[in-house]
């Protein structure tokens, strides 16, 4: 039985916000980090948003919203100056960055449609509409399509990347307890470190640059540089259908946090709630210019770890994660960590995100022997990634051309949703 309110004390409850705070905090600084948004913004995002996620969840589902790789993908097809749907438009990156953020909050708004629509049928009916067999090649199409970007960044320093890839495998391989929770955190901090000291004595990147570069007379305590939003109909229906994945996480969190605490969280508080909590938390990112938010599995991890269910330790840690937000130092010391060590570090995430999916559908024991789901896969592989490699096609609607070769993700969801409604279950062929 899930306890709202298990007795912690004061230093106990600091301590374990401390903890939860840690093992968000590798992946969820990534994200800006490749995304070119602001640190600052992204923690304030985050801490917020998980407070305001407790709102919507009467205080009762002890789940950490960090912010989501899902889509970087997205943001990269926007903000890319060579091929993305900007490239040659004269608009500043930051511009272009308001773009992205925009479509994160649209893609919030879908959010709270899902959770209306969860509201009205229940929540198992809504998995039945949107089950594995769409959402696992999903979560590997976007894992896949991030693959290159950690091959590009890992390539400025190979020493540093391997030794960031090294540590993460061995903590998260041979690691206890917390070591096992926050591997990403000790691989950067851990190839950071050694990073500083080839820095000092002199040592260089193979091109000549420096291994680290930190900005001078930065505040300790300061605003962070929040943006407005920006809106474009290309960048919302690039951005919009990778909520299908973060729903699908977010879904899955649930399922683990229930079996955890032996509650059903899907029926009380309800997934609709969750939903909603998560949907207005991506709204809030994308309005003061942050990535969108998602559950996080490694805080699912240390709630496993601890079998403490108690909310107010997760809601200490996004208070934690709004107090660093506010220091334009710790901004500028994350910003120095090489491109290398996040290149390495990315190396495992995507990697991840890739293999996620396919163990979703070895845990939800998907036959991919009927051709059903294989036809769905299939499809949905090749579509998504296809488009991506294939001629520049476009569609006009309105007066935007829309790039469809941008939205091969979006259309592969599209796609799988529409094969699970309509083609038949092994069965139906038989009697056929």
């Amino acid at each position: 039985m899930l306890i709202k309110d298990q007795p912690l004390s004061r230093s106990r409850t600091a301590i374990l916000g401390l903890q939860h705070m840690f093992a968000m905090f590798g992946a969820t600084i990534l994200v800006p980090l490749l995304s070119g948004l602001s640190v600052q913004v992204t923690l304030v995002a985050t801490g917020i948003g998980t407070l305001i996620f407790h709102l919507c969840s009467k205080g009762r589902v002890p789940a950490f919203l960090g912010s989501s790789f899902a889509f970087l993908v997205g943001i990269r097809a926007i903000t890319n100056p060579y091929n993305g749907i900007f490239a040659g438009s004269g608009l500043t990156e930051q511009e272009k960055l308001a773009y992205a953020t925009g479509g994160i909050l649209a893609a919030g708004i879908l959010y709270l449609v899902f959770a209306g629509i969860v509201k009205l049928v229940g929540a198992k009916t809504f998995m039945k509409y949107v089950p594995p067999i769409v959402t696992a090649p999903t979560v590997f199409l976007i894992g896949l399509m991030l693959a290159p970007f950690a091959i590009s960044q890992s390539s400025e320093n190979l020493f540093l990347a391997a030794l960031t890839l090294a540590i993460i495998i061995v903590a998260s391989s041979w690691g206890k307890g917390m070591i096992r929770i926050i591997p990403i955190l000790l691989g950067i901090a851990g190839a950071y470190i050694v990073a500083l000291i080839m820095h000092s004595v002199g040592m260089t990147n193979p091109d000549g640059s420096a291994i680290i570069a930190m900005a001078s007379d930065v505040d300790w305590v300061g605003l962070p540089p929040f943006m407005l939003p920006r809106f474009d109909i290309v960048a919302i229906l690039i951005m919009i259908p990778f909520a299908i994945a973060t729903i699908a996480e977010h879904v899955g969190d649930m399922v683990a946090l229930s079996t955890i605490s032996g509650q059903d969280l899907t029926e009380d508080p309800g997934l609709h709630r969750t939903l909603l909590g998560d949907g207005l938390a991506s709204i809030f990112a994308g309005l003061i210019g942050g990535p969108a938010n998602t559950t996080y599995g490694e805080n699912v991890g240390v709630v496993a770890l601890t079998r403490v269910f108690n909310s107010r330790v997760v809601q200490l840690a996004a208070i934690y994660a709004v107090i660093l937000g506010l220091s334009p130092m710790f901004e500028s010391v994350v910003r120095s960590i090489p491109t290398a060590i996040i290149g390495g570090a990315s190396f495992m995430l995507y990697g991840m995100i890739a293999a996620v999916g396919i163990r979703n559908l070895v845990e939800n024991k998907i036959d991919m022997s009927k051709t059903k789901n294989l036809t769905i896969v299939a499809v949905m592989v090749v579509m998504g990634l296809g488009l991506r490699f294939g001629p520049e096609i476009t569609i006009a609607i309105g007066t935007a051309n829309v790039p469809v070769d941008r939205m091969g993700v979006a259309i592969a969801v599209i796609l799988g949703i529409f094969l699970n409604a309509v083609l038949p279950d092994e069965k139906e062929e038989e009697v056929k």
